[in-house]
């Protein structure tokens, strides 16, 4: 086993934040996770009392991120690593989706997580050391119709975490954009936000999908808790990766978007070409 570290979690309630704060503390870690109610700080401390830690916090109260971060270091410790999680999937056509869903999609996945790394970086940066883990999705990588929202704040997620890996490199802060495929979570169940349907045009289109996915969910491929062990197998690396895919089915359907792109490019170099003066 490596050093214990402090592993700081948004959103432990359940789904990869709860399998890697399980895993985590398994491993000998101590763990510091965000939750939502007072009934969800007893269960998720009752894990491990001297190695799980609760704290109430939604990851949009922006002014109170700083707050809980120091009052964390002082009472726990510093922190080693930071894993943005928290984090929900929004259906809808993109017509019919209202521009208030997109606002609250990006504050959780996009404005939340960069928040709570900015509350974090100037400690890590002192210290010279850390590692931040944000959780995107292979949907950062690929688009479904019906899901512009949460693709969009995903690719956002993934550009946001690679330019900060270059950007904190010279300070031996590590950074690594995990993207999952389809795995056992609430994502396409009980978290999912779904905008109501108005607009027939859409309809072959969008029902298949929605219908294929509401069928799927409780039965994907992924596995939470090995998710959880590649993401702390990432954590305690000496040479953590940039970007990671988890599941073969993001595998598959991201190196196929890349060949894609790749003919696509190849097809209309003549005139990307044509612009050069």
């Amino acid at each position: 086993m490596s050093s214990s570290k402090i592993i700081f979690i948004t959103g432990v309630s359940s789904g990869f934040g709860r399998a890697l704060a399980q895993e985590a503390i398994n491993h000998g870690h101590r763990v510091v996770g965000t939750v939502r109610s007072a009934e969800a700080k007893a269960s998720f401390e009752a894990l491990a009392p001297a190695s799980a830690f609760a704290r109430l916090l939604d990851v949009t109260d922006f002014t109170a991120i700083d707050g809980v971060i120091d009052e964390v270091e002082a009472a726990v410790g510093p922190i080693d690593v930071l894993v943005n999680n928290a984090g929900y999937g929004h259906e809808g056509v993109m017509e019919e989706s209202s521009l208030d869903e997109m606002k609250r999609q990006f504050d959780v996945n996009v404005f939340g997580a960069v928040a709570m790394i900015k509350a974090l970086l100037p400690l890590m940066r002192q210290r010279r050391g850390g590692h931040i883990l944000n959780i995107t999705s292979m949907g950062g990588f690929i688009t479904l119709p019906g899901i512009a929202y949460y693709c969009g704040s995903k690719f956002a997620l993934e550009g946001i975490s690679e330019t900060l890996s270059q950007e904190l490199q010279p300070f031996g802060i590590a950074v690594t954009a995990v993207a999952p495929g389809s795995f056992r979570t609430d994502w396409a169940g009980r978290s999912m936000v779904r905008s109501p349907r108005a607009i027939a045009d859409y309809d072959p289109l969008f029902n298949p999908l929605r219908q294929a996915r509401e069928a799927k969910n409780g039965k994907q491929l992924g596995d939470p808790v090995k998710a959880a062990q590649a993401m702390l197998a990432v954590i305690e690396s000496d040479s953590p990766p940039t970007h990671l895919l988890l599941g073969s089915d993001a595998l598959g359907l991201v190196r196929n978007k890349l060949a894609v792109l790749s003919a696509e490019i190849d097809a209309w170099e003549h005139l990307t070409r044509s612009t050069d003066g």
